[in-house]
């Protein structure tokens, strides 16, 4: 067969004057009857390469796929066109597959279309070798690898077919697999050797944001209230959420409908029905629905929690614009998502525990990344990809960047030093001239950028090497033992003088609160866990029991350790315990006060220290002094409310008074102000030995550039008591607008 028979029918069939990228190489390679691994994009015209090589062979090409419930849609698809095709599946009748079995003898099927279960029932393989197979094409192939993101336990026998159709081409196609998975696929399908074509996976047309995970109901409907009459889909974790987000939608005003698996099937046709003919504007569905719809109106999806993996995330938001045009995604993250997912995942993974965790991991570094989205996910997929795309969050409000070419390629010369054969931590350590056991026992001290990083703390070095994996320039080979090897762009940076920019260090606001939620929990243990703790915890139990749900959705246990060392006894005290909500307290209010009482008078002596209890009312004042003052602010960001407050007359301490904060936190609100531009006199708030500090400081360290190594060096010189934090911060802003001049 030729190229030129291949566009007359892509002009016959489909109307198309020319194929797309890599669509023609690919129908060339199966025409020279040679196996291969396609990736392409959601919507990259991966169909088309088995279906052009169907009708202009001779013989059938038998299609493998998973998706029963859309076989039909496909094959009437192809025959509205002219092309003969049909399926084999459990949902047909005897009749319907007898009359499809009787078309492909008779040789009238361009292409058939089969489960892998039926395709791998008794007596099969000898009813296909009654006609001849031209090909095998094996759609989502990455069902057939345990590290794939879609895993089907019955994928794994298709190896079968190579050895039972040895000169019959394997066509493995996928719209999601990342390097390893790809590995694997064609190590299960006995065509290891088989080359790999990857198309694009840029989709430009595709906006891309991540949000915190709060008050997502609301934002929803706010979401879709700018975007009236569009098309959009909300994937869910759970099929509760699925069911009560889109009441919700409909109370708004919406046409939305649930989709899970838990649903009848006519229940579900009718959904996917409704949404494809434009009946229902918005479908809320756990992952159950997607695969292989071929809606390209759909202008919008969100996440209303995290994914497991970037294949799943990728696969997912490459619903929306599949006809070209711009098309927005939103995912909405928080880190209790990533602990309840990081809980599922924990169980029943056998021996890909590991890879599952690590892909989990680098779902959870995308959405703290402050490194352009896009840049992400190419590399993620092994498309190198260096210029920030000008589409994402990131882009549009890019966090404050400096010139890492230094630190890059030291990171980059040590893994290349170590022959790409550890992984990170121990590259850290022999950045940072760690004495540990193993360093000098395998010669490591030996190498020329042993101890090249002692400059940096093991906090940044992890800092920034997540930035350089997220960017492209190094990897982690989960299935050679978690080793970082380089990638192409690594070498242009190591040999060619590529420029790396990286983000400073900075604590972002979830991982602010994952320490202090980790740092709260450590002190409240001790003095909280008491009897009264274990009281509720059982009540917790009973009604987790009583209505259904896991208990921590009752309450949490740092509610419940707050509680215990509260023990409120009326419904204003337990409303002011954190992790209360209205509805909480409404539905299980009564039973929690009740257990409460019956254990002090049965305990009239309190377990509770009185100090605990009296920090408890403390942090239960500035809480409720801290949401009445941001509604009396309402959207003006909070640093500006604090300094206009100062600018106003106020003085540090009844700024801080009045609401409910730190004054150290005032003062960063100040520092925040003074690097935005506005106009004080910030040395007013400096006490002389700060401004010792100042200068000290400017002249120790003519060169630092990071507010790290600043904040280092006056931690090692000041005088506890003289210079607090807040200090620091001011210091640090006024350091930012005069910088010392170059030497």
């Amino acid at each position: 067969m030729t190229q030129e028979s291949a566009r007359a029918a892509l002009k016959k069939y489909f109307g198309y004057d020319a194929f797309r990228p890599l669509q023609a190489t690919i129908i060339q390679h199966v025409y020279d009857g040679k196996d291969g691994i396609v990736l392409m994009p959601t919507g990259g015209g991966k169909s088309m390469c088995f279906q052009i090589p169907a009708v202009t062979m001779p013989g059938t090409a038998v299609v493998v796929s998973p998706l029963i419930s859309l076989m039909k849609d496909q094959v009437d698809g192809l025959t509205a066109v002219g092309i003969r095709a049909g399926f084999l599946n459990s949902s047909q009748t005897g009749t319907e597959n007898t009359a499809v079995e009787q078309a492909y003898e008779n040789g009238e099927l361009h292409l058939l279309y089969v489960s892998p279960e039926k395709l791998l029932s008794p007596g099969f393989f000898p009813f296909l070798r009654r006609r001849r197979v031209c090909l095998f094409a094996i759609d989502e192939a990455h069902c057939i690898s345990a590290w794939g993101h879609d895993f089907r336990p019955e994928y794994t026998q298709l190896g079968q077919l190579k050895r039972a159709f040895p000169e019959v081409p394997i066509l493995a196609l996928t719209a999601t697999a990342d390097r390893l998975t790809r590995a694997d696929m064609g190590q299960q399908l006995g065509i290891p050797e088989a080359e790999q074509f990857i198309a694009s996976f840029n989709r430009p047309n595709l906006s891309l944001e991540v949000r915190p995970g709060r008050k997502r109901r609301e934002q929803i409907i706010k979401f879709v209230r700018q975007r009236p009459g569009e098309a959009g889909i909300v994937y869910c974790l759970s099929r509760k959420q699925t069911e009560t987000l889109a009441e919700k939608l409909r109370e708004a005003g919406f046409v939305a409908e649930a989709y899970h698996a838990g649903l009848g099937a006519q229940h579900r046709a009718r959904v996917q029905s409704d949404f494809i003919q434009d009946r229902v504007d918005i479908v809320v569905a756990t992952v159950a629905f997607g695969m292989g719809i071929d809606k390209g109106n759909v202008r919008w999806v969100i996440h209303y929690t995290m994914p497991k993996n970037l294949e799943n995330y990728y696969q997912e938001i490459g619903r929306a614009g599949r006809d070209g045009a711009a098309a927005d995604t939103l995912l909405f993250y928080s880190y209790g998502d990533y602990m309840t997912l990081k809980d599922m995942l924990g169980n029943g993974e056998g021996g890909n525990g590991d890879i599952v965790m690590a892909k989990l991991d680098r779902m959870k570094e995308f959405a703290e990344s402050l490194a352009c989205r896009r840049r992400i996910l190419l590399n993620y997929f092994s498309e190198d990809h260096a210029e920030n795309c000008g589409n994402c969050d990131i882009c549009a409000n890019p966090p404050e960047r400096f010139d890492g070419t230094v630190i890059a390629q030291k990171a980059l010369s040590a893994v290349a030093r170590l022959r790409e054969s550890v992984g990170l931590n121990l590259t850290i350590d022999v950045l940072r001239g760690s004495h540990r056991r193993e360093i000098a026992e395998r010669g490591l001290d030996r190498i020329k950028t042993y101890g090249a990083g002692r400059d940096l703390s093991l906090n940044d070095w992890g800092y920034f090497f997540s930035q350089l994996i997220n960017l492209g320039y190094v990897y982690v080979a989960h299935e050679d033992g978690n080793r970082l090897r380089l990638t192409e762009a690594a070498r242009r940076v190591l040999f060619q003088g590529e420029r790396v920019e990286l983000v400073k260090f900075q604590v972002t606001q979830q991982r602010k609160k994952e320490n202090e939620a980790r740092t709260a929990k450590r002190a409240a243990a001790p003095r909280s866990r008491n009897n009264l703790f274990q009281v509720l915890r059982e009540l917790r139990t009973e009604l987790a029991r009583q209505y259904g749900y896991p208990p921590y959705l009752i309450f949490s246990d740092k509610t419940l350790e707050e509680m215990a060392a509260a023990a409120p006894t009326d419904d204003l005290a337990l409303g002011q315990i954190s992790g209360v909500g209205e509805r909480k307290l409404q539905r299980y209010g009564d039973r929690f006060l009740a257990a409460i009482r019956e254990y002090r008078v049965a305990n009239p002596e309190p377990e509770a220290d009185p100090a605990a209890a009296r920090a408890t009312r403390e942090r239960q004042v500035r809480t409720t002094l801290q949401q009445e003052e941001r509604a009396s602010h309402g959207d003006t960001p909070t640093h500006l409310v604090s300094y206009q407050a100062y600018v106003d007359g106020e003085d540090v301490a009844a700024v801080a008074r009045r609401r409910g904060l730190k004054t150290t936190t005032i003062l960063n609100h100040l520092a925040r102000a003074y690097r935005e531009g506005h106009d004080w006199d910030l040395l007013a708030l400096l006490p002389d030995e700060a401004l010792d500090f100042l200068d000290a400081a400017r002249a120790a360290l003519p060169e630092a550039t990071t507010k790290s190594e600043l904040l280092r060096w006056i931690a090692e010189h000041r005088r506890e008591g003289v210079v607090n934090y807040g200090h620091f911060d001011l210091v640090d802003a006024y350091r930012s607008r005069h910088p010392v001049p170059a030497a």
